[in-house]
């Protein structure tokens, strides 16, 4: 019986995280519609803040456990657990991997992409120098606040970009704007306060029962982090994409995983770092194998599509199929991986 609620609950917590994802970007749609700001900067911005919550969420309790802080309203002090921090960090980057080498990877096998290279170069640049931060801060084996504070910086870039490229396209969804009648104000403020609760508590089902699977099989929390909960803290962003391809409302859709991602890389981790006091633990599993996979897919999904100004099928292909070899090493080749660097 406690076998069978353990995995209920991990399945309650990924519907709340969809369906709360779900109310919370169909109420900041309509709050950035009215202002008549662009879709892919609705999706840079507004969409990728509120996909990718159950991402911070969830890496950020997964720290606060594992480094033994205090958790408010239980009074229970949690033991410091390294295998937590393994799914805080393998929850981040394992949710850039998923958003970019599988949810844009299948947008854009269905439906090649053409992009505004003005808007999407620099954006998808930040992302890679994101990327490249936290692999170069990370060789030491821990995450510093001085590796946290350049990602802070680089998401300050990212957004001072974002307001830059709403002020020169405040007119592209002229003729757009929904009703703001008393009842529609009230029903998509109702859905963001819902959908929040939804991505808080399906975040914190989530996490917990996903501790508890990884312990009932033997298998490691850090690949849980970049696996299952990686997974399924990503659907909010899968459900969007699935949703603008059928709409065919693409360039939403390759905002939110992008902005999705610069949020995952330059946040999570960098409130992980200030949590840890500068000190977070960094595996050989991240070192060698998640953060390098992070930056190939970022790298393929950016440099072609900024010089060709439009994303081809062959990259999504080709993403897909490395995700999928990513997966099968962390799940039945690590050690043998791991092995060939001498770890």
């Amino acid at each position: 019986m406690e076998a069978f609620l353990m995995y209920f609950l991990f399945v309650v917590g990924i519907v709340l995280i969809v369906k709360g994802g779900d109310w919370f970007v169909d109420g900041a749609v309509w709050v950035a519609e009215v202002t008549r700001i662009p879709k892919f900067i609705i999706g840079a911005t507004i969409i990728s803040v509120a996909t990718t919550l159950p991402e911070i969420i969830v890496s950020t309790i997964a720290a606060i456990e594992g480094h033994g802080i205090l958790v408010s309203g239980v009074g229970n002090y949690i033991a410091a657990s390294q295998d937590k921090v393994g799914m805080a960090i393998g929850n981040g980057i394992g949710s850039v991997i998923c958003n970019t080498a599988m949810i844009l990877a299948i947008s854009i096998m269905f439906m090649p992409i053409a992009v505004d290279r003005k808007d999407f170069a620099p954006k998808s640049f930040l992302l890679i120098a994101a990327m490249l931060a936290l692999f170069a801060f990370s060789l030491s084996g821990s995450f510093s606040i001085a590796g946290g504070l350049v990602l802070l910086a680089i998401f300050a870039v990212y957004i001072a970009e974002n307001i830059r490229s709403a002020k020169g396209n405040t007119t592209e969804n002229a003729g757009e704007r929904p009703s703001t009648d008393k009842k529609s104000v009230i029903m998509n403020i109702e859905k963001v306060v819902v959908g929040a609760a939804g991505i808080v508590i399906g975040s914190q089902l989530l996490v917990n029962n996903g501790s508890k699977i990884a312990a009932s099989l033997g298998v490691s929390e850090a690949i849980i982090g970049v696996t299952i909960v990686a997974v399924g803290t990503s659907l909010p962003e899968f459900v969007t994409a699935i949703t603008a391809i059928v709409k065919k409302q693409t360039d939403m859709s390759v905002g939110n995983v992008i902005g999705a991602n610069v949020i995952d890389t330059t946040l999570i981790l960098a409130v992980c770092s200030f949590i840890y006091g500068g000190k977070l633990p960094v595996s050989a599993q991240n070192i060698y194998l998640d953060f390098p996979v992070a930056i190939i897919v970022s790298l393929i999904a950016a440099v072609p599509t900024v010089i060709k100004k439009k994303f081809s099928r062959w990259q999504g292909v080709l993403m897909l199929i490395i995700y999928i070899a990513y997966l099968i090493t962390v799940t039945v080749g690590l050690k043998g991986y791991l092995s060939l660097f001498g770890v």
